[in-house]
C-alpha cells in the first residue's frame, strides 16, 4: 500500500505543470541523445541486413513504413487516454498533452501512407488501392487534422479542448479496425507477419533491424512528444501572462 500511495504522488506531481517542466528537462535531451543513438545503429543494421528474394532492395521500405504505421496508432491511443483525462478526471495537462500529441501523429500517418506508397508501386504495381487498410489509415490521418482544425476553431480553449476530446474518442473505432482489417477483409496488405500465433514470420535477419528502427523511432517520438507539450505549456503561460497585463492596462485605464 505504501508503494501505490508513493506511485500515485507520483503521478499527481506531474499534473503540475511546473513539476512537468522540471522533469521533462532532464529528461528530454538524454531521451533524444538515446533515439539517435538508437536510429543510428538502426539504419547500420538495415544496410547491412539482406535483400528480400521477391522485393529485392525495396523492402528496405519495410524499415520505415512499418514504424510510422505502429506510431500512427499508438499516438492516436495516447490522445485517447488524454482525451478521457479531459472529459472524465480533468487533468490539467489532459489538453496539452491531446494537443501537442496530435500534429505528430498526423505526420507520422501521412508518412506511413508515403511510403506505403512507395513501397506498393513495386510490389503490388499500384501506388494507390481502395482497400480496407489503406483507406482506413487515409481515414486516420483526415481525422487528425479534423481534430487539430477543431481545437483551434473556438475562442475559449476549454470548448476547442471538449471538442478535440470528444472527436478523438468517437475517432478511436477506428483504430481496430485499422489493425484487424487485414483480417476482415480480402486486403493487398499481407496478415500480421511479427505479432502471431506460431511465432514471427520474419527472418530474424531483418526482424531485429526492424524491431531497432521501430523502438527508434518511438523514442524520437517520445522526444518530440515531451518537446512540444513543453512549448504547448510556455505558450499558454505567455498568453496568460499577456493578458493578465491587459486587464491591469485596463483597470489603470478606468482610475484614470
Amino acid at each position: 500500500m505504501e508503494l501505490i500511495q508513493k506511485k500515485t504522488n507520483w503521478l499527481q506531481s506531474l499534473a503540475n505543470p511546473t513539476r512537468f517542466m522540471e522533469l521533462s528537462g532532464i529528461i528530454l535531451p538524454w531521451l533524444g541523445l538515446v533515439a539517435v543513438i538508437v536510429l543510428a545503429c538502426g539504419l547500420f543494421m538495415v544496410m547491412r541486413s539482406p535483400d528480400d528474394y521477391q522485393q529485392g532492395m525495396t523492402v528496405r521500405i519495410m524499415y520505415l513504413h512499418v514504424p510510422f504505421a505502429w506510431l500512427s496508432m499508438c499516438c492516436y491511443t495516447l490522445m485517447s487516454v488524454s482525451a478521457l483525462g479531459t472529459l472524465v478526471w480533468r487533468h490539467p495537462l489532459a489538453d496539452v498533452s491531446l494537443k501537442s500529441a496530435a500534429p505528430i501523429g498526423a505526420t507520422f500517418t501521412a508518412l506511413a501512407l508515403i511510403t506505403g506508397s512507395l513501397w506498393g508501386r513495386p510490389t503490388w504495381g499500384t501506388w494507390w488501392e481502395w482497400d480496407a487498410r489503406l483507406t482506413s489509415v487515409l481515414v486516420l490521418f483526415l481525422i487528425y487534422l479534423a481534430i487539430i482544425a477543431l481545437s483551434r476553431a473556438f475562442d475559449d480553449p476549454t470548448k476547442g479542448a471538449k471538442a478535440a476530446a470528444i472527436l478523438t474518442l468517437v475517432g478511436f473505432i477506428n483504430i481496430p479496425i485499422i489493425k484487424f482489417s487485414v483480417e476482415w477483409w480480402n486486403t493487398l496488405h499481407q496478415p500480421a507477419s511479427i505479432l502471431r500465433k506460431g511465432g514471427s514470420a520474419i527472418d530474424s535477419a531483418m526482424l531485429w533491424p526492424l524491431f531497432t528502427m521501430a523502438i527508434g523511432f518511438t523514442l524520437a517520438f517520445f522526444a518530440l512528444y515531451l518537446a512540444r507539450m513543453r512549448t504547448e505549456i510556455t505558450r499558454r503561460r505567455v498568453e496568460t501572462m499577456q493578458r493578465m497585463a491587459a486587464r491591469r492596462l485596463r483597470q489603470k485605464e478606468n482610475v484614470k
